[in-house]
């Protein structure tokens, strides 16, 4: 029937099949696209809802589906050389593992990024992991295709296990980042515009999180590049959670003979009135407090006026005009702010050495 067909049109069997296949493959194409059209519109109308986890995983179908069956009714139809039967037939064998690995791979996928979706901490480290999928999935495909296909794959597997340890050892560094920089994706110790101070006492804004270093903008407007690894292992001050608010603690001391009952009234009046009149970055609630901490000093009575300001660098500002307040007000209520002193007691001897009263040698 083949060279029948192929002699009616008056052309050799191997141009009337390539031009047999050609046709069957574009009308699969074809109806694949428009089959995944339909599909498509589908599932973004039933986005979020019961039905499209279902047709977002039906929508790849039809197209690999349908050139397959256009390759099999090619081989089954039509009478080949034997030649032409076995490369048809590994062809077919090859496309069909690969969309068997590729249907699984796709619900990992969907299903990872339905949680991403939902968890804004495991977004991030979405297009990493479906990254990771398809590689995996692709590369068990390949070697079952490769080894069906008679190609041994050992010397392949030496090569490749020698590389690795070399391209491994090579690479310390950089996979060691890589993989920090997955735990903190995934963890999120840290945030983008959180601001963080480390243990080896860089601190700032987090700017971005890569997948080799974090970048940190201080608040000199410089930026600092941290090695993810570094940042995994470091110990992390994070003054954006739970919340940005956060308390401030303002050491005030006083001379000795001063009522604490009367300082701690009227450092509560100027961290109020200095709230009330809109001071930037100063709380109302919490209510400003003072403690009689650290207490007797060696020189001097200590309190600390406690108040909270909205964010982090808010206390910069703050601190300087609640002392520029305090200095004021004390200055107005009489309240003396004391600076060290120190009583030296001489024996009767020295003090007579000092004078010139004692005796000359």
């Amino acid at each position: 029937m083949f060279n029948d067909l192929a002699q009616a049109f008056h052309v050799t069997p191997v141009v009337f099949f390539t031009i047999a296949l050609a046709a069957l493959l574009l009308t699969a194409l074809v109806l694949g696209f428009v089959a995944n059209r339909i599909l498509h519109h589908w599932t973004r109308k039933l986005q979020d809802r019961p039905g499209e986890l279902l047709f977002t995983l039906l929508e790849f179908l039809p197209l690999p589906l349908l050139v397959l069956g256009a390759l099999y009714f090619a081989l089954e139809t039509f009478t080949l050389p034997a030649r032409y039967e076995r490369i048809g037939a590994k062809l077919l064998f090859a496309l069909l593992i690969l969309v068997l690995f590729y249907i699984p791979a796709k619900v990992f996928i969907l299903f990872l990024r339905r949680a991403g979706r939902r968890n804004a901490h495991l977004e991030r480290a979405t297009s990493p992991a479906v990254f990771v999928i398809q590689a995996l999935f692709g590369l068990l495909a390949v070697i079952i295709v490769l080894e069906n296909l008679g190609i041994s794959l050992t010397v392949v597997w030496t090569t490749l296990g020698v590389g690795s340890v070399a391209v491994a050892l090579a690479l310390q560094d950089t996979l060691g980042n890589f993989f920090a920089g997955l735990y903190l994706l995934v963890d999120s110790p840290v945030r983008p515009d959180e601001y963080i101070k480390l243990d080896s006492g860089q601190e700032g804004y987090v700017v971005r999180i890569g997948w080799r270093s974090t970048t940190l903008r201080m608040l000199a407007n410089n930026l600092v590049v941290i090695p993810n690894s570094t940042l995994a292992k470091a110990v992390i001050t994070n003054y954006s959670r739970p919340e940005p608010r956060m308390a401030l603690s303002l050491p005030i001391n006083v001379a000795y003979g001063t009522d604490p009952t009367r300082v701690e009234k009227v450092l509560v009046e100027v961290a109020q009135e200095a709230a009330q009149e809109g001071l930037k970055g100063l709380l109302t609630e919490p209510a400003p407090a003072v403690r009689f901490i650290p207490g007797f000093g060696d020189s001097s009575l200590g309190f600390s006026l406690i108040v909270q300001v909205a964010q982090f660098t808010d206390q910069y500002q703050v601190q300087s005009e609640l002392r520029k307040r305090i200095v004021a007000r004390f200055r107005q209520e009489g309240i003396e702010i004391p600076f060290p002193t120190r009583s030296i007691v001489l024996d009767e001897a020295t003090r007579k050495l000092l004078t010139g009263t004692g005796p000359k040698a």
